[in-house]
């Protein structure tokens, strides 16, 4: 929280999605966070066409390589369940994950997972290209069970 001491330039710049960092908890920097959903572009539904399949297994890829990456780091995530928003470049890296523990995840260290996240999102880009930025908002359970099903032509 910005107390109100603090220099009106800082308070200014909170509102600035330029400062937001590459990962953090749904309810931090929130004038920044509601810009940033506002900014973000199309959202993966759209992105794919507004295919209900095609943007389901795209999501679910991801949270298939997470769990993946997590496993080849030794990085326990079983047990964790989050809401989670994905914001994406147009060439789909990631650019920013946000998320918040439900209230039936397991107790994790915040840090820890933050710091993980900001590492898938270094190695992971999704295979969506698009003319410009995208997001979803969804729910990830670990270990996820997901089955990605091939695109019938």
């Amino acid at each position: 929280m910005l107390s109100a001491a603090q220099p009106e330039s800082l308070k200014t710049q909170i509102g600035d999605t330029s400062v937001l960092p590459d990962v953090f908890l749904i309810g931090e920097y929130e004038s920044a966070y509601e810009q940033l959903v506002q900014s973000s572009g199309d959202m993966l539904l759209s992105v794919c066409d507004n295919s209900m399949d095609e943007a389901f297994n795209k999501w679910n890829i991801m949270l298939l390589e997470m769990q993946t990456y997590a496993e080849e780091l030794n990085f326990d995530i079983k047990g964790i369940k989050i809401w989670i928003n994905v914001f994406w470049d147009a060439d789909g890296s990631i650019r920013h994950i946000v998320y918040y523990p439900k209230p039936n995840s397991k107790s994790i260290n915040y840090q820890e997972l933050t710091a993980f996240f900001k590492n898938f999102k270094k190695v992971y880009k999704l295979p969506v290209e698009h003319e410009s930025r995208y997001s979803h908002y969804g729910i990830a359970s670990f270990p996820t069970f997901a089955k990605v099903t091939a695109k019938q032509e």
